[in-house]
């Protein structure tokens, strides 16, 4: 399992490093038992899992142990207010839960921090590939023991976007799919892959050129978000303006590839 001086470098970063590394210990076990699971069904295409709790519960035990005055926001759980709620925990106890229960190893434990409405920290494990995506504002962002760089590509031909669809009752669905016809006709590659954190740390890596949704939550973004623009890149909702968090629309990417998937959406 990872294990880095860097991840222990700041107390948030080490509260960060321990939620997610103590949660990343069940959820690894459980996939290796996937097929024993008690899964049920919480709405199309959103299940929810015993190791989904687990994990929930395991991260919010660590939160309010090393911070029992700032509020959470957690997926299963709901809100939390703390007594002092300018700050706020995000948390993702498992973003990918699809994957996860059909044995599919593309899954990741989420975990951001706000101050008074802005991403201040985030962290992002994928736990099978053992890959820690980590950053602080204004001290950049890393993969493990590695610095992060958005993609340098400078040709929309060449990109490859990531692209989480949405569910088949969300508003736009049809706008969306002719949306996705025009972006694959203009890139190298679409790729949905189930986990929109790990998108969106996989632009800060650039793997990706782009990611963009129309239909996400803020645990599904806050820490991601945060990680793209400390890696060098431009985070913003599908009209180019700030407030992703409140519409649950999100596009992400270097700053040439951003306006150009944009303009595309738009």
């Amino acid at each position: 399992m990872f294990d880095s001086k860097l991840a222990l470098s700041t107390p948030t970063l080490n509260t960060l490093y321990t939620a997610c590394t103590r949660a990343a210990r069940g959820l690894v076990r459980d996939f290796g038992e996937v097929e024993h699971l008690q899964v049920s069904r919480k709405g199309p295409g959103d299940f929810v899992s015993k190791a989904d709790l687990k994990s929930e519960q395991t991260i919010i035990d660590v939160l309010q142990k090393a911070t029992p005055t700032y509020s959470l926001l957690v997926e299963e759980a709901g809100a939390f207010e703390g007594r002092e709620p300018e700050y706020r925990w995000i948390v993702d106890p498992l973003d990918g839960t699809t994957n996860f229960i059909n044995a599919i190893p593309h899954f990741a434990i989420s975990i951001g921090l706000e101050h008074k409405g802005v991403m201040i920290a985030g962290m992002v494990y994928d736990p099978v590939k053992d890959e820690m995506f980590y950053a602080e504002k204004g001290k950049g962002a890393f993969l493990n023991e590695k610095r992060l760089r958005i993609s340098a590509k400078d040709s929309f031909d060449d990109a490859v976007i990531g692209v989480t669809f949405p569910r088949h009752d969300d508003k736009g669905e049809f706008d969306f799919y002719k949306t996705l016809q025009g972006v694959e006709a203009s890139t190298a590659a679409v790729r949905r892959m189930g986990s929109a954190v790990l998108d969106l740390c996989y632009v800060a890596a650039g793997r990706y050129e782009c990611y963009w949704s129309q239909a996400l939550s803020p645990w599904d973004m806050a820490a991601g978000s945060l990680i793209v623009q400390e890696a060098g890149g431009v985070v913003t909702d599908l009209k180019g303006k700030d407030g992703f968090m409140e519409t649950a629309h999100i596009l992400a990417g270097s700053e040439k590839m951003h306006q150009t998937l944009l303009n595309l959406i738009k």
